[in-house]
């Protein structure tokens, strides 16, 4: 958590990804390079630093996509999430210098400046096989380039969360057009298998990432209820220091139990949405697992100096049945948290 703008805080652990990344980048291209020209040496300079972006910032591209489930699936991975923007930033980057060399290439022998041709050059925008592939790409660079300069916080606090995740949201959108970018353009004028094979390959393994996420959620309850309180499971159901998550009338809802108690906060973290019952309770507080921010179980704010607040809920106990109000109380409302009853098994 920063409480002001920062630049980059170079840790350890940012050190050591960020050298695996641009190792692996310089790899990649000098590789591709290597073995293309090897192998097609008639293939000029610029047809290589083409393809050679082109694949690279694909690849990233689907990196960056998985690396949100995996983390959802194995807590191993929740490293590389912390770490996400600058695989973002770098795939931009590598993004942008293959868009400037294949819109100064096949532009060049023309008379009209470079962006205008890109749109008015095919204008085939009615047909599905000839349509301008080129401009699906230009509107996907943009995504990327909105991603990438508002990557860092200082973007998030004054675009607002809500803001700013939904522009960050439309990397999926951008996937979309580059699919689309890649099958109207490569794919349909080099018919290669290998290279449909790749992108199917690529294509399903996102899809199924993100499903076989979803189908893992936590999630206990998740239904409209008219009753002041709903059963949302049993005390058994939550480990120590540990939530359950349920969906309740629309309310996504995560449970602790700590210290011999249960309180009840949001799921949804104020820093970039993250899933709170997903995290820990870490010297008293609630602390999310994408990049920890935390929160005090009992009335669901940030300790000081920090200011982030999210919404609280009433719980009660029937027995061993934890009961939940599916009415959240104002962000930062104090509840008090329900205490467990000693048993023999719990004491």
């Amino acid at each position: 958590m920063s409480v002001d703008y920062a630049p980059i805080l170079w840790n350890r652990q940012k050190k050591i990804y960020d050298t695996i990344l641009v190792v692996f980048v310089l790899v990649y291209l000098v590789g591709f390079i290597g073995i293309t020209s090897t192998y097609q040496p008639e293939i000029t300079a610029e047809t290589l630093i083409i393809r050679a972006t082109a694949t690279l910032a694909l690849l990233l591209l689907h990196i960056i996509l998985s690396i949100g489930p995996l983390a959802r699936l194995n807590t191993k991975f929740l490293p590389l999430l912390y770490n996400r923007r600058h695989l973002g930033v770098t795939m931009f980057l590598v993004a942008l210098v293959h868009g400037v060399f294949s819109i100064l290439q096949f532009s060049s022998l023309g008379n009209k400046v470079a962006l205008v041709a890109l749109f008015t050059s095919n204008t085939n925008y009615l047909s599905f096989t000839q349509f301008p592939f080129q401009v699906l790409g230009f509107f996907a660079l943009i995504i990327f380039f909105l991603m990438a300069a508002t990557s860092h916080d200082f973007w998030l606090k004054n675009l607002t969360p809500k803001v700013w995740k939904t522009l960050h949201m439309m990397v999926y959108l951008a996937y979309a057009l580059i699919i689309m970018h890649v099958v109207l353009g490569a794919i349909q004028l080099e018919n290669s298998p290998i290279l449909i094979g790749l992108l199917a390959v690529g294509f399903l393994l996102i899809a199924s990432l993100h499903i076989t996420s979803s189908l893992r959620s936590t999630r206990a309850v998740d239904e409209i209820t008219t009753q002041e309180f709903a059963y949302a499971c049993d005390l058994d159901d939550i480990a120590d220091d540990s939530a359950k998550i349920i969906t309740l009338n629309g309310e996504n809802i995560a449970i602790f139990k700590y210290e011999g108690k249960l309180s009840a906060i949001n799921n949804v973290c104020k820093h970039q949405n993250g899933p709170l019952g997903e995290g820990k309770v870490i010297d008293g507080c609630v602390t999310c697992p994408w990049h920890g921010y935390q929160y005090e179980p009992h009335n669901g704010s940030s300790p000081p100096p920090f200011t982030e607040k999210v919404s609280t809920y009433d719980l009660k106990l029937e027995g061993d049945r934890v009961m939940v109000s599916p009415k959240p109380h104002p962000e930062g409302t104090e509840r008090p948290p329900i205490i467990i009853p000693k048993t023999e098994g719990n004491e």
